[in-house]
Order: C-alpha cells, then structure tokens, then sequence
C-alpha cells in the first residue's frame, strides 16, 4: 500500500475536504497579478509622523509595511508603478527640516524594506539627483554615527542616494566656491568629503559598506575624480589590503570593503583608465593569499576582482572564431533557412582570423589570472567556483582561439578521478559557460560528452553516504546549456548516448 492510500492519509484528505481555505493560506506559486495594498500604503505612510514616537505603534506600523513588501519578493517588478508616490512621500519627512530625528531614521527605514525587495539598481533611479541635493545630504551624514547599529539603514540609504548624485554632470569645483571662503572658517572640498566619506564606511562592521562601494565606484570613475583622486584612493586601498589579515575580524571587515570597492570599479571604470593600475592590483591580490581564507565571501570577492583584472588586460571585442547558432534577428532568421542555413555555422576549419587574433599581444597577468580562475573551480563553495566558472567564460571570449583552446583543455582536466567533488562540479559549470557562449568549438564535444556522460552519474561513497549531486546537477545543465548553444546537427550523434 502506498504511502497515500494509509489510513491516516485518507483521514486527513476527508478533513482538508470539509474545510473552507484559509483566507491567510500562502498561494500556490506567483499568483500575484498587481500590487493592491496602495491605498493602504498611502495611509501606512502617512501616519509616520504621528506615531514615530510612540515604540509599540511604530514598531506595529514597520511590521505591518515588512509583511506587504515582502510579498512581492518574488515579484518585484508589480511595485514599479508605485516606487514613485512611496519615495516621494517619503523622501518629504527627510527633507522637512522640522521632522525630528526619529522620524527621519523611520523614513529611511522605510526607504530600505523597499529597496531590499526590488533591489537597489531599480530604486536608484528615483532618488532626486540636483546640484541643490549634494550639500544637503553631504550634511547629513555629520550627524551620523557609524557605531549606532540601530540606524544603520539611514546611513545606508544616504550613501546610495549620494551615489546617484554623483553622477551630475559639473566638476565638483564649481560647487566649492563659497566653502573654501568662509572667514576664520576652513571647510575641506565637496570632492574630499565625499571620499573621506566613502573609505570611512568601506570598513564599518555592517551592511553599509555595500553601499559604499557603490558610492566608490560611480564617485571614482567620475572624469573629473579620476584624475585627481583614482591613485590616491587606489594606493590606500592596496595599503589597507596589505595591513589586514582575514584571520581577524576586523581585517575580515576592511578586506571585504575594499574588495568590493576595488571590483566595482573594475567592472565599472573604463579599460584605458583602470589599465595602469591592474598589474599593481593583482601583484598586492596574490600577496594577499585569498584562497587560504576561511570566508567565503573574501574568496568569492577575491575570484571577482580577479576575473575582472583580466578583463581588464585583454582588449574587449567578439571572438570572430566563435561558434554562433542562428542570429537574433527574425527576417535573418527566416533567411538563412530558406537557404539551408549554411552560411550561418561557424566552424572550425571556416574561421580565418579576421580581428588579428595571430598578432593580439597577450599580456603577462592573463596567464596567472586564468590560473587563479582555474584553482576558483575547484573551491570548497559553490558561489566561489560559479564567480570561477563565469570568469572562465568571459576571459575565453577575448583570447585568441589558440589559447581558448588552451583553456578548454584545462577545465577538462578537472574531471580526473584524483580531483573532487568540488572539481567537477566546477568544471561543468565552467563547460556550461563556455557552451553557452559560443566558446566551446563541435571539434571539442566529442571529448567534452565523455565527460559529462561520467558527470551525469557521478557518485562518491563517503562513510555511510555518498556525494555527487551537485555534480549531477550540473551536468544536467550542462545538457541544457548545449541544446540552446548548438544546431541539433551538430548533437544529434550524441543524443542517444545522453539520453540513455
């Protein structure tokens, strides 16, 4: 008898069928079709400045606000409409010089919830982004104490918000005219505060050094900032890397800040600016000795910045050896089937190298970056060896077809029964990036099967279990990854091998 057909299963399914549904029952997968707690948004928010002073009715009004928003975690994008008329209601407590300081806290309490459950990248784009906005909420931040841990959220709303205004399109010498001539006054330049700003809370102890990275990467890329301010804030970061060991939880702390900021920038800054600097950086990374390091969030920041370094090295462009299925235009498309699709296919013995691929110089770092990627996919963590295997991916795509060959061979070596779990799991993720982008050559697949047929039934005793399902899991989209990147042609004599 099966598990369903017991006794007491067909007792509880008569009991559940006599029973009306519970209105607060959670529903079964995303049924949500708009956001309809507006009106009682609007009301929530507009009772703030009665109750930010009474604790029990403030902390009814924050856990009521947390159990709506969070709602649409799965489906943020429902709040879109209505981001608009929160922030700005907002926003006005914060801006009103007569709300005490309880109520601002609330305020950017508030401004948090939502930003947590869209996400700060969308939200960004509502804050007010003027020139009369810069020294207001630079004067905000005077009043701020970074040990206070109550209102860390305030601090970490300023610096996002301060992050969009950077943006602005003047020099920041023009807005320091008055400052500087304040009599028997002397005021340090809005350029100097805001980054004096940003490194002191690129090494606090909370979630809001997050936000400072942000602020470091969008105020340091500046065209005006970089040429004033990019060695002076890159030399101290390197010394800061230098002086901290992540065997302490302070120097845990300011490694991650700084890593973050240095990645950010990396993927943010332009190639011609950031250049002169990568060699420098990833001399004081390898000092640094990352992959000894217990965290795993400096690991994964440490393959990050990496992965970005490389990129860094090599010169961006379309690999013209690459294999390409089809095109994303629907007319082409239509086209090219009408004549066979022929012309479409790039295979191996067709590529000629159009870019110059023979004459690119590679650069020295490449060779240890693709090394520290390689060594990323064998890590203990699954996050670690994902950032690893899409490092691998985009640091193929700019590398002449020669050596992305190269390192196609190198991840296959990561399935020899000597390595780990943790080795093929990463070297399928790896497979999977390179298939999906077009990197993996139909000369290569034969081989590349082979392994992931054994991947696809990898198991490993240990003691009294066994290990392997990640493995399985990937091959699994590794699988995936190739019918969407291939012409069926091309892994049709593999199919039934596969399948079995």
């Amino acid at each position: 008898m099966s598990l369903t057909d017991s006794p007491a299963a067909m007792a509880l399914s008569d009991v559940s069928a006599n029973e009306e549904p519970e209105e607060d029952a959670p529903a079964c997968g995303a049924a949500l079709e708009a956001f309809g707690e507006g009106a009682e948004i609007r009301e929530l928010l507009g009772r703030l400045r009665a109750v930010h002073g009474e604790l029990v009715a403030r902390e009814v009004a924050e856990q009521r606000f947390r159990v709506i928003m969070n709602k649409y975690q799965e489906q943020p994008h429902l709040l879109d409409p209505h981001l608009e008329w929160m922030m700005t209601l907002l926003l006005d407590m914060v801006q009103d010089k007569t709300s005490p300081t309880t109520l601002i806290h609330l305020a950017f309490r508030f401004l948090y919830i939502i930003t947590k459950v869209r996400g700060y990248k969308i939200f960004l784009r509502l804050f007010p982004h003027e020139v009369a906005d810069v020294q207001p909420v630079l004067d905000m931040f005077t009043y701020q104490n970074p040990k206070d841990h109550e209102t860390w959220e305030t601090r970490y709303m300023l610096l996002l918000w301060l992050s969009v205004i950077c943006l602005i399109p003047f020099d920041f010498s023009r807005l320091d005219g008055n400052l500087l001539s304040q009599p028997g006054e002397t005021r340090m330049p809005i350029m100097d505060r805001i980054l004096q700003i940003a490194e002191s809370y690129l090494v606090v102890g909370d979630k809001v050094r997050d936000a400072a990275a942000v602020l470091v990467s969008k105020f340091i890329t500046r065209p005006d900032v970089k040429q004033r301010k990019m060695d002076d804030f890159l030399d101290w970061s390197l010394c800061t890397l230098a002086r901290s060991s992540f065997e302490t939880i302070d120097g845990i702390i300011t490694m991650d800040g700084t890593l973050q900021a240095l990645a950010q920038i990396f993927k943010h800054g332009k190639r011609e600016d950031c250049l002169p600097y990568a060699d420098t950086v990833l001399q004081c990374l390898d000092r640094c000795r990352l992959p000894e390091s217990n965290q795993t969030l400096l690991r994964k920041l440490g393959v990050k910045l990496v992965q970005r370094l490389g990129l860094t090295f090599l010169k961006p462009k379309v690999a013209s050896w690459r294999y390409q299925r089809g095109c994303r235009s629907l007319a082409a498309n239509l086209k090219l089937s009408a004549q066979g699709q022929s012309e479409q296919k790039l295979l191996l013995d067709s590529v000629t190298a159009v870019d110059g691929d023979e004459d690119y110089d590679i650069p020295e770092g490449v060779e240890s970056v693709i090394e520290q990627l390689l060594v990323g996919l064998k890590d203990k963590d699954t996050v670690v060896r994902w950032s690893a295997a899409k490092g691998i991916g985009r640091m193929a795509g700019r590398l002449p077809k020669v050596l992305a060959d190269d390192v196609v061979g190198s991840v296959l070596d990561c399935f020899s029964f000597q390595e780990t779990d943790k080795a093929w799991h990463g070297g399928c993720l790896a497979l999977a990036e390179l298939g999906r982008r077009g990197l993996l050559l139909p000369l290569r697949l034969k081989e590349v099967v082979t392994v992931i047929l054994k991947a696809l039934i990898y198991d490993e005793k240990r003691g009294a279990c066994s290990v392997g399902a990640n493995v399985r899991d990937a091959a699994c989209y590794v699988c995936w990854a190739f019918a969407r990147a291939y012409e069926p042609q091309e892994l049709k004599p593999f199919v039934t091998t596969i399948s079995r």
